[in-house]
């Protein structure tokens, strides 16, 4: 059954659209890549030491997390939707890992209760917006606190180190293959696994039928409803993972963990070329957007530049790829409205 789904058609659209956004998509993709390469590149030449075998891990292990958590943001965009409590998701995820390792658990249980935990949260914000009719904004805004006050409940002024966490848990989150490390593979295949999903079974491609017009697919029969809570659920459980992988990445965890991460995460997706309207983007883009945040932050100290132009950069970058959406939907726009006279 798994392959007729992965080939039944999805629901009509006009092919010119979908072909200008599907093209001007991978052209930022491939933007995205240039100007990453170019930028490594560059700080190379300045710091020889910043692509050594060591350098490159340290790049990698930065980007990792902000990867997942990416990827799972993008499919909730993809639906128009968005979550603003994934920082906060992570952070309690982590330190509920963080406590079982500490108390001696199998680390796969661990792992495995830090996405059940996230997913949890996950569930609760998707039924709220697609049962509730409450807009995802305020939802997942209030997610944030509810979550954030819960974990200082729970953690208050307790911090986790890596004293008291498995030594093998630990060097697994530092470990790789050579300069690859297994984190980054773990987010790379997570990313894979998700794209091709999206792209090659028709449950993937109703997530945006949905964030492109919602009333058509509700018209083509696709439960919306449903899709918005599995993407919920599935970016809660991904936020979940990757606060489980902070915990073997950095060894430490205390009540403000992931705090702020969520904004980073919405600029990793929107420089990756999500547009917040729905409906386009990818998960590859995502993750892109990803890694290109992260080695800024890593080649300014690189190149001696003061931390205060990390986020100002960052800020500079989602603006940009904000008025890039806004260039394509008035494109869009215009080609459905020049279309429209020969179709009735």
């Amino acid at each position: 059954m798994a392959a007729s789904e992965g080939t039944a058609p999805a629901p009509a659209a006009d092919t010119a659209p979908r072909r200008l956004v599907a093209f001007i998509g991978r052209a930022r993709q491939a933007a995205i890549l240039v100007v990453l390469v170019l930028l490594l590149l560059a700080t190379e030449l300045d710091n020889h030491r910043f692509l050594s075998s060591q350098g490159i891990k340290d790049l990698l292990l930065d980007a990792a997390i902000l990867m997942l958590v990416a990827v799972g943001q993008a499919v909730v965009v993809i639906t128009r939707n968005v979550d603003l409590s994934v920082g906060s998701v992570l952070g309690i995820s982590a330190f509920a890992a963080a406590d079982l390792l500490a108390g001696g658990a199998n680390p796969v249980w661990a792992v495995a209760a830090a996405i059940l935990l996230g997913a949890g949260f996950g569930l609760v914000n998707g039924l709220l917006v697609s049962f509730g009719q409450v807009p995802a904004l305020v939802v997942t805004l209030g997610m944030l606190y509810v979550v954030r006050g819960l974990d200082s409940i729970w953690v208050g002024p307790r911090e986790i180190t890596s004293q008291s966490l498995p030594a093998g848990y630990t060097d697994f989150g530092h470990g790789g293959l050579g300069p690859i490390p297994y984190l980054a593979l773990i987010a790379v295949a997570a990313t894979v696994a998700v794209g091709y999903y999206l792209a090659r079974y028709r449950s993937g491609r109703e997530f945006y039928a949905i964030g492109s017009n919602a009333q058509a697919a509700r018209l083509a029969g696709i439960g919306l409803r449903k899709r918005v809570v599995a993407a919920y659920i599935f970016a809660g459980a991904l936020a979940g993972l990757a606060g489980a992988l902070y915990v073997a990445r950095f060894a430490y965890v205390d009540a403000t963990t992931g705090g702020g991460y969520e904004l980073t995460v919405i600029s990793a997706v929107v420089v990756g070329g999500v547009a917040m309207t729905g409906g386009v983007g990818s998960v590859y883009g995502a993750a892109l957007g990803a890694l290109l945040l992260t080695s800024i932050n890593s080649v300014l100290p690189a190149l001696n530049v003061s931390s205060v132009w990390e986020e100002a950069i960052d800020g500079f970058l989602l603006l940009v790829a904000i008025a890039v959406d806004r260039i394509v939907a008035g494109r869009v726009t215009s080609a459905l409205r020049e279309r429209s006279p020969h179709h009735g």
